[in-house]
């Protein structure tokens, strides 16, 4: 029998914080108790990796490690890695958006100093935590944390910019700069095992109070990312650039003329397939440490995607290409059981994806502000709904539920009415 459960998305860079930016400390605690009191039982959040270009969460640089800027300077206080004088004289920060660039400012070098400290008053206990945590890790740890060093090395530029034997990752080179930048490699690991800690306990406290995390996967990642750099076979590269020679996006439609460019390398999935899937396999199983369940984004492209030439600036002259969805998801179910995913899978969607979706067996999406501009008929209205789907009020790409109300058209909103039967004197938002 399907239980209902209902909850909130809210990313972490979202809770209040006198640091400029949202963390796993005391207002995440906070906020799950709130949920638990209000008989909530999903959290769901953005990508939680460390982002790259303009701050998103969609362009990480590493598609399996943590974003150090959501580490809890208190937490680390609570640990005797930082001094309440390491905390003192903060700026003022604005109490309603994240600025990033101030925001960085002040928390890397508090996370220097707690690595220092780390190394000079560890524990044995902890260094032996931290020791085990590289061990389990090391599949992705030891590349993404060589890949930031060099990245400093380089003052940001792109990977595939770097002195051609380390972009290319030639053994003789890679062996120099570990040992070169040893010191930095060394900080970047240290910096995930504290992410990896404070997530790890934040969600064992959800768990405890009965809420689940619904975590987020991008289908793309970054061409800049350790990823791309430590994996060049699985993506479609520039044999003598590195540059992407296929981009992920979608074709022109009704919101777009020139369609979508996002720039992405595609995936080289025959040669994905040959390797029995084996970086998605671990990127899932890397992601199932610290969620519940995974919503994967653009889910359609499991099933074909739009590839667009190297050198195009828009998306107009890409062709649809298809993926070898059924037989990933095939072996993922074999590799790893009962797949707790959900699909995002709206836009045009074609039967081919919905019988991939529903194969699975996994809850597609539903938006409430697309039911009502249309007949009965409307597939988002909730008495047409499916029962193995997810029901959001909107999207990123929605106004609040506030300003969509009261920007429809009269006749729009009266079928609004109709339908809920009742609105709060409060607003549409409170029903």
């Amino acid at each position: 029998m399907n239980i209902r459960r209902s909850g909130i998305l809210l990313h972490p860079t979202s809770f209040p914080s006198r640091f400029g930016i949202g963390d796993l400390g005391d207002q995440a605690y906070r906020f799950i108790d709130f949920l638990a009191e209000s008989l909530q039982q999903v959290w769901q959040v953005l990508p939680l990796g460390p982002t790259g270009f303009g701050n998103s969460p969609y362009m990480s640089y590493a598609a399996m490690a943590g974003n150090p800027m959501l580490l809890s300077p208190e937490k680390l206080l609570e640990e005797g890695l930082l001094a309440e004088e390491d905390l003192a004289n903060l700026p003022e920060f604005p109490i309603d958006t994240v600025d990033f660039d101030r925001a960085i400012k002040v928390k890397i070098p508090l996370l220097q100093k707690a690595y220092s400290n780390f190394q000079a008053q560890a524990s044995a206990k902890m260094r032996k935590e931290f020791e085990q945590f590289c061990f389990w890790k090391a599949s992705w740890l030891d590349d993404y944390a060589l890949y930031m060093a060099l990245k400093d090395a380089n003052e940001g530029a792109a990977w595939n910019t770097w002195a051609a034997e380390i972009a290319k990752r030639q053994p003789t080179a890679l062996e120099m700069w570990r040992q070169v930048l040893s010191e930095k490699v060394f900080y970047y690991k240290y910096i995930q095992f504290e992410f990896f800690r404070q997530w790890s306990e934040l969600k064992s406290y959800a768990n405890s109070k009965g809420v689940e995390i619904v975590g987020d996967i991008p289908i793309y990642v970054a061409h800049d990312s350790a990823d791309v750099w430590a994996h060049p076979e699985n993506f479609c590269l520039d044999e003598k650039t590195g540059e992407a020679a296929l981009m992920a996006g979608v074709p022109p439609d009704y919101f777009s003329e020139t369609g979508q460019l996002w720039g992405n390398p595609i995936y080289d999935w025959k040669n994905l397939q040959k390797t029995g899937f084996q970086w998605w396999i671990q990127r899932f199983q890397a992601m199932l440490d610290y969620v519940d369940w995974i919503r994967i984004d653009h889910f359609l492209g499991f099933e074909g995607y739009w590839a667009v030439p190297q050198g195009e600036t828009t998306a107009i002259n890409g062709e649809w290409m298809k993926a070898p969805g059924d037989a990933f998801f095939e072996t993922l179910k074999q590799k790893l059981g009962k797949l707790p995913v959900l699909a995002e899978d709206l836009g045009v969607i074609t039967p081919e994806v919905e019988e991939l979706r529903d194969k699975f067996g996994f809850p597609g999406m539903k938006v409430l502000h697309f039911a009502f501009g249309s007949g009965p008929g409307n597939p988002f209205l909730p008495f047409n709904l499916p029962h193995n789907c997810l029901v959001y009020t909107g999207t990123h790409d929605n106004d609040t539920t506030v300003g969509w109300f009261n920007q429809l058209p009269v006749w729009e909103r009266d079928a609004v009415l109709r339908y809920i039967g009742h609105v709060s004197p409060d607003g549409i938002h409170w029903i």
